[in-house]
């Protein structure tokens, strides 16, 4: 994986400038460690960070090739899992190749079929292509937003990056946030709404979109969505059908040239990566490494609770036995989970998940002492019906994003006078809205299969991003690569069109993927009950957020008090209820960190509000 930067401008000499790009370039130093590469003229500049993965000696960036009477360079940011096809493709077309690398491949594809390239791309990536010839600049991004992809229009110019950090050393671009931002951040963060920067005038490329900037202007379309078909495969094929596209996808994402590993939580979905990855890795004769995070005395304080049944370290041993693998546990202390809220806030440069965000950066952390490539089971629960909302009918049937039913609980806690400027639930409900209406559908279908298609939508368009958001950020704030093999838009496309009939066999949360990879696990993991990412129980984690946030309180220059209500934070750290924020991991504790991490990202980021 990769960082990009760069901007192209028709009416400034980008030579005259370097500095601040290569400033830009800079900030993304952690997604890069191993090589830089910049390709600068007077109207472009593309900059690269380099994690060496595949090909590491002829793969650097950017990467230029001319073909004809057109000269092409790109920088890229991703990983393709069909580079073989695809060459192969090219091959026949005559083209020649120097090197292993699936940047070459992006390239020689654009060059043959220009924006039809992404077409033919399975993977997970970031890209921009500049003709020199046509002095026209083509961007795109993977059909998941797996990667990321923010940019501006500034006087200047297109200004583009994988991290708003990036972004903000442009001098065109400054730390300002409006009366937009603030009701991103309190009535949608730590979501998103698609395409929203939360910083005033910093945009993100959409998941599945692609575009050419050019001195006419700046043109954007969206090349992939799912299709809504009639599903004629049976039960048996659908089985067979899911079991190759699982397996297929896990075995595509095991190539690399440097050590691989995989996160195992004793869960369904991990464990299935790990089951396949570790037999692939016997048949070559290597040893699989596997990854678990735990928190010091959560045992002691687990409770178990609807939304979490039981505990993982039991799981996560049956999984260790089956495997024969080398497992190795990640044990976080509550004192440097609360340490860890801030550079999770580094790492995605906006208020986040809380501690969910801070562990996830604390295991990856440790995971890059042994590797630089780990594969995550991300993505299974919304695509194959996991999630407590889809099963539960309530929660399903009501209006509104079913991780989010607290618009009027968030409200409450912002300043008069930015309640009177926000209409937070026409705020919420018109993107929720907009999103069901969308949603593709077959003119004939029953009222269930037709809320699905929508609860699929919402998952897909919005709590997915959080989590690939989460896990792209703080993956990469250690240089480790995080892979999700449940994300391959194949399993996307096929799945969005299976029965929730199917979907639901047997009655049982995600039944149709337990019963297609029933061989790779054993029984008690296979049949486990679903349970969420692992969350500290520690009543010294509640304590110590609730220590920071009465210190925050007591600041009369916290600027977390010029939008916030200061008697709603003191409500908060006394109330004796826990009323979900985001999730079924946000509640109390972590509403509190959440505050702490809009708090400190005000302060750091130097934040101005303009209105």
């Amino acid at each position: 994986m990769c960082g990009i930067c760069g901007q192209i401008s028709y009416v400034r000499n980008l030579e005259d400038y370097t500095e601040y790009f290569y400033n830009m370039q800079n900030k993304l130093i952690k997604r890069g460690p191993d090589q830089h590469g910049e390709y600068i003229s007077d109207s472009a500049v593309l900059m690269h960070r380099r994690l060496a993965v595949i090909d590491i000696e002829r793969g650097k960036q950017p990467m230029t090739y001319a073909v004809g009477n057109e000269i092409f360079t790109v920088c890229y940011n991703g990983e393709l899992y069909n580079t073989e096809e695809i060459r192969n493709r090219l091959e026949s077309k005559g083209y020649n190749f120097f090197s292993r690398s699936d940047t070459e491949v992006v390239l020689k594809a654009y060059c043959e079929y220009r924006e039809k390239c992404v077409d033919f791309l399975n993977g997970i990536f970031a890209f921009a292509v500049w003709e020199h010839e046509s002095r026209r600049l083509f961007i795109a991004r993977d059909r998941m937003g797996v990667k990321p992809l923010f940019y501006s229009i500034c006087k200047s110019g297109l200004v583009f990056a994988s991290e708003i950090k990036a972004m903000l050393e442009h001098p065109e671009i400054e730390p300002e946030i409006d009366t937009n931002s603030i009701a991103e951040i309190m009535l949608i963060g730590p979501g998103r709404t698609p395409g929203c920067g939360v910083f005033k005038g910093i945009e993100e490329l959409k998941p599945a979109h692609c575009g050419y900037f050019t001195k006419d202007g700046f043109s954007l379309w969206q090349y992939w969505s799912v299709e809504c078909q009639e599903h004629t495969d049976n039960i048996e094929q659908t089985i067979e059908t899911v079991r190759f596209l699982v397996t297929d996808s896990i075995k595509r994402q095991l190539v690399s040239d440097v050590p691989l590993c995989t996160f195992l939580s004793g869960g369904l979905d991990s464990s299935i990566i790990s089951s396949v990855a570790n037999n692939e890795f016997k048949k070559q004769g290597r040893l699989l490494h596997t990854f678990s995070v735990d928190y010091v005395d959560n045992e002691k304080y687990f409770k178990a609770s609807k939304f979490q049944p039981n505990s993982d370290p039991e799981y996560i041993k049956i999984m260790e036995n089956y495997l024969d693998a080398k497992h190795h546990w990640v044990i976080i202390g509550t004192d440097e989970l609360v340490n860890a809220l801030y550079s999770s806030v580094d790492a995605r440069d906006l208020p986040g998940m809380s501690d969910v965000d801070a562990s996830m950066l604390l295991l990856c952390k440790k995971i890059k002492e042994s590797g630089t490539v780990a594969l995550s089971g991300e993505c299974a629960d919304e695509i194959f019906g996991g999630y407590p909302w889809y099963r539960d009918k309530t929660i399903r049937m009501t209006d509104g994003f079913p991780w989010a039913q607290s618009t009027s609980y968030r409200f409450s806690f912002l300043k008069d006078e930015f309640r009177q400027k926000i209409n937070a639930e026409n705020y919420v409900y018109s993107r929720y809205k907009a999103t069901v209406d969308a949603t593709p559908k077959r003119t004939i279908m029953n009222e269930t299969d037709s809320r699905m298609a929508e609860m699929m939508q919402l998952n897909l368009n919005w709590f997915m991003q959080t989590l690939l958001d989460r896990k792209d950020r703080m993956s990469m704030y250690s240089s480790l690569e995080v892979r999700v093999p449940f994300c391959d838009y194949r399993i996307v496309e096929y799945l969005y069109n299976v029965p929730w009939e199917m979907k639901d066999l047997n009655n049982c949360e995600k039944g149709l993927l337990r019963q297609a990879m029933k061989d790779y696990l054993p029984n008690e993991v296979l049949w486990r009950k679903k349970s969420p990412y692992p969350k500290t129980h520690n009543p010294n984690y509640l304590k110590a957020v609730s220590d920071i946030l009465n210190n925050i309180l007591c600041d009369k220059n916290a600027p977390l008090l010029n939008f916030v209500k200061k008697e709603k934070l003191t409500e908060l750290l006394h109330e004796d209820k826990s009323q979900p924020w985001y999730g079924q991991l946000m509640t109390t504790p972590q509403t509190i960190a959440y505050f702490i991490q809009f708090n400190y990202w005000l302060k750091k980021y130097n934040i101005r509000f303009v209105d």
